[in-house]
């Protein structure tokens, strides 16, 4: 068996999504795109049915948060393909005010605990999953921790004054 190529993906996913698809990238040789919430199920479900390696494990999902950008929030998926032994990572950016993305249950039983674990740290809704609630933080908890909106340190901290340091 042949080895797929990234240029191989590239062209595939080219072909079938056109511009909805872009931002392409080899850091370190990982193949990682960019596409919209509205068409994430179908490149997932071709990367994962179609494509010239049939990615047929989901790795993981998780979520990067980018302050101060119109499109603030990143939700990234890992895959990979077992037979072809290649990886890839795609990007989806959304808006951190409205955060909603398609849930990908649907391809992957196992998205299921990763979507509730990038819900309760990033606030991300996935629009149709099963049964979208907390997972390690308290129900309580009023915050999504892993979103920057919070000081690292509190000001007012008489331990942490520049002139105890001779700054």
């Amino acid at each position: 068996m042949a080895e797929i190529t990234n240029q191989e993906l590239i062209n595939a996913l080219s072909a079938k999504f056109g511009g909805k698809v872009s931002g392409f990238d080899e850091p370190y040789g990982l193949l990682t795109l960019e596409t919209t919430k509205d068409v994430i199920i179908n490149v997932l479900t071709f990367l994962k049915e179609e494509a010239p390696a049939k990615f047929n494990f989901l790795t993981d999902i998780t979520a990067v948060h980018y302050p101060g950008r119109k499109h603030a929030i990143a939700v990234v998926y890992h895959l990979h393909a077992m037979v072809q032994r290649k990886r890839i990572r795609v990007k989806v950016f959304i808006d951190e005010h409205h955060p909603e993305i398609p849930t990908a249950t649907g391809l992957w039983l196992g998205a299921n605990w990763m979507e509730r674990e990038t819900y309760d740290f990033f606030g991300i809704r996935f629009e149709g999953h099963p049964d979208l609630r907390r997972i390690l933080n308290m129900d309580e908890l009023g915050v999504h921790p892993m979103l920057k909106q919070y000081p690292l340190e509190d000001p007012n901290r008489v331990d942490k004054k520049d002139e105890y340091f001779g700054r």
